[in-house]
């Protein structure tokens, strides 16, 4: 499995039989949503693209070619009206991947049983009012206790976001720990690090 990084909250997830495609919005640019083959997982209504094949955007299990996913009603960062944002579950070539979005922290004790035990979190840490800020996001990653994190939506010169975002610097702090940077992030059953580490996936 091949995990890569296009800024914002969206991410690349390919594997031998298939390709997922999280939260393509329209501050970033995706050629992968022009796939037919391609399944986009959306963590809210909005970065749902119109025109792809397959869509996922909402709570329930779903299965595709080789990817089992989960969605998981979970409440939006400051917002009032319920649980509008899904968080999912994923497994993959024998990993299994948690893809946050815009949540509020802590995530509850009922939605930590519905996402189950991790390998991999996906996580948004830009802060701003908009998504996790970086304390909160450590919080979450702690209480998902993964051994790979994948941090997102943080300060980017070439993207325009709704509300200013953090540097991807705090978040590092808060976490501590074991950090890397790759240009994408290979993953198999099995090759996990030992600790928790970061993995800052250049924008490609």
């Amino acid at each position: 499995m091949d995990i890569s990084y296009k800024g914002a909250n969206c991410v690349i997830i390919k594997s031998k039989g298939s390709l997922l495609v999280v939260d393509p919005s329209s501050n970033v640019k995706v050629n992968e949503i022009s796939n037919d083959n391609a399944i986009i997982l959306a963590t809210q209504d909005a970065f749902a693209p119109a025109n792809a094949a397959f869509v996922i955007n909402m709570p329930g299990e779903y299965e595709h070619n080789d990817i089992s996913v989960r969605g998981i009603a979970m409440k939006r960062h400051i917002d009032p009206d319920g649980k509008n944002a899904t968080t999912y579950q994923i497994s993959v070539d024998g990993v299994r991947i948690a893809v946050l979005g815009h949540i509020e922290a802590p995530i509850s004790d009922d939605d930590l049983e519905s996402i189950g035990i991790v390998d991999v979190v996906i996580v948004p840490v830009g802060g701003g009012g908009y998504t996790l800020d970086a304390r909160d996001a450590a919080v979450v990653v702690r209480q998902l206790s993964p051994k790979v994190v994948i941090p997102t939506h943080y300060a980017d010169k070439d993207i325009v976001y709704e509300v200013p975002q953090e540097e991807l610097e705090p978040f590092i702090k808060e976490m501590g720990g074991v950090r890397e940077t790759v240009s994408s992030l290979k993953i198999k059953n099995g090759s996990l690090p030992e600790v928790i580490t970061v993995y800052e996936i250049t924008k490609s």
